[in-house]
């Protein structure tokens, strides 16, 4: 059967990643109603087309940070590719490259921000950073960081505690022997490589992440790097203003993927309001459940100029390696290229709230 969307991936996938290893990425946080709610909230959005219009020359080109781009679909931060395919992180970035995307690397990544550079030169890099109790480290990372050619640091701010994933619990993964925390050295690499199950991996988040962060840590990264610092993880709008007074240069509106809170709002029901009321102010991206072009399409309707996936890329790899990941951005892409047609969009900038409309409207009619 031909693999013709991101669902075919996944089911695909599920068959082929080991239940320890798939319960870790596939799993979200509490009773995953978050999770669920993820992918299901874009259904109670509808595209408004509108008609005769010339779109024989559709085009996704766009400027996100300086970074000029084929798409404004990108790749989020995913922990320990290599778990799920040997190409890992060099192959989704290989991947993100092809389409003309950005791609983030995580902190806690199976291979060195430095090889990940080297081996995708072409491609927009982003960094993804926490912030470790040894400033010494995180500082390290940064200046690695702007070295190896990233063109921003993305910080994570809602994972200063790992949430209560009970799937990931309930099957214990654990770290393959072979593979470490490459962008970690001594013992810092020893203590990532001992990690094991469920409680491993928070003793390890516990021991490692500062816990007590706060907005001025934001204020000191933003003073100690060139790069432009982006806060990921943002849900209110209280936050949002935050993290403008604090000097980023750009949000990403997420909720980690459903796995730290349960119980939170989808991010794409958030999204207006943050635009709403610092989008004049900074540049608003997004990320969380998306699984087509439609979802692409209604995330930049409703504001986001750029939109990150981070399970499907995972799904890919499992398939078939970098050429999977690739072909899963390929056919979010096409979608996406296909929706602007059929909604009368010739070019990125031309999809606004006109061609979008909430269910709850349609109810009142």
């Amino acid at each position: 059967m031909a693999l013709v969307c991101v669902e075919d991936y996944e089911k695909e996938a599920f068959r082929n990643i080991p239940k320890n290893t798939l319960e870790f990425y596939r799993s979200g946080a509490g009773s995953e109603f978050s999770l669920a709610l993820n992918v299901d909230a874009f259904k109670r959005w509808r595209i408004l087309p509108r008609f005769l219009r010339d779109v024989g020359g559709v085009n996704t080109a766009c400027s996100i940070l300086g970074c000029k781009l084929s798409t404004p679909i990108g790749v989020a931060p995913t922990a320990m590719q290599r778990v799920i395919h040997d190409d890992g992180e060099i192959g989704n970035a290989r991947a993100a490259g092809k389409v003309g995307g950005i791609f983030i690397l995580s902190t806690v990544s199976t291979t060195s921000l430095e090889e990940v550079a080297k081996a995708a030169p072409n491609t927009s890099k982003w960094f993804q950073l926490y912030i470790y109790k040894d400033r010494s480290l995180t500082e390290s990372l940064v200046r690695r960081a702007e070295n190896a050619g990233y063109k921003a640091i993305v910080m994570t701010i809602d994972c200063a505690h790992f949430g209560a994933r009970r799937a990931d619990a309930r099957y214990k993964f654990k770290l393959p022997s072979h593979l470490g925390l490459l962008n970690f050295q001594g013992d810092r690499a020893s203590n990532a490589k001992s990690m094991q199950g469920f409680s491993g991996i928070q003793e390890y988040a516990n021991a490692q992440y500062d816990q007590s962060i706060t907005w001025a840590d934001v204020d000191w990264l933003v003073k100690f790097t060139k790069l432009p610092v982006i806060a990921k993880g943002v849900l209110t709008r209280e936050d949002a203003f935050l993290a403008r007074d604090y000097g980023c240069k750009g949000i990403i509106v997420s909720n980690h993927g459903a796995r730290q809170l349960d119980s939170v709002p989808a991010t794409i029901e958030v999204l207006p309001t943050i635009v709403d009321v610092v989008g004049n102010d900074m540049t608003i991206m997004f990320d969380g459940g998306v699984r087509q072009g439609t979802d692409v399409f209604k995330a930049l309707a409703l504001g986001a100029k750029a939109v990150f996936m981070g399970r499907p890329l995972l799904w890919g790899l499992a398939v078939n390696g970098q050429k999977g990941a690739e072909h899963v951005l390929e056919l979010v892409q096409r979608d996406l290229e296909l929706t602007m047609k059929l909604s009368g969009c010739v070019n990125v900038s031309d999809i606004t709230k006109d061609y979008i409309a909430h269910e709850s409207q349609f109810s009142k009619l």
